[in-house]
Order: structure tokens, then sequence, then C-alpha cells
């Protein structure tokens, strides 16, 4: 696995919901990419989506030119907003 690099906001948001630096590990390494944005700048991110438990974990990340892999935020998804898998947004979604 790459180096990770935790942006502030990633680590913020972190705290604030009480997401480890292990269970973002988890997520990396054995989670499924949802989603690509490949257009993202300065790099091309990616969603990736694990369960820790009963809990479903979204991490997005990013690899720079150094190659390292930089933690952009993670979160809970919101079950009112994705589908029961936390795969798809539903269509009552923004």
């Amino acid at each position: 696995m790459k180096p990770l690099v935790f942006r502030v906001h990633a680590i913020q948001k972190m705290f604030e919901r009480n997401i480890s630096t292990e269970d973002v590990h988890h997520t990396i390494e054995h989670g499924e990419i949802i989603r690509e944005y490949l257009d993202d700048k300065p790099f091309p991110s990616r969603l990736v989506l694990a369960w820790q438990g009963k809990r479903p974990l979204h991490v997005v990340v990013a690899d720079d030119d150094k190659g390292q892999t930089i933690v952009i935020t993670a979160y809970e998804p919101d079950p009112f907003l994705w589908d029961s898998d936390f795969k798809r947004k539903n269509k009552y979604s923004p």
C-alpha cells in the first residue's frame, strides 16, 4: 500500500465522525471503488466503500505524483441519500 497523507479536512471530519485511521486504512485496502472522479484537480480521485462491522464507510482518496495516497475525506454515508448497498445515490438524493 502506498503511504497515506491525511488532509487537514480529512482529519477534522474523521474526528467529528468517530472514524479512526485504522478504519480508513481498512477501507482503502479492502474496500471497493464505487466511483471515480477523473476530472478532479490536482489529481483524479475515487470513492471507496468498505464495511466496519455493520457500519458502512466512504473514503475519498487520490494518488499524487509522488507515489502517495491522499485521504481527502471519510464519512458514514447517509442511508436517506444512498441506495441500501451504499454504492449508488438514490433517486431522491440532490
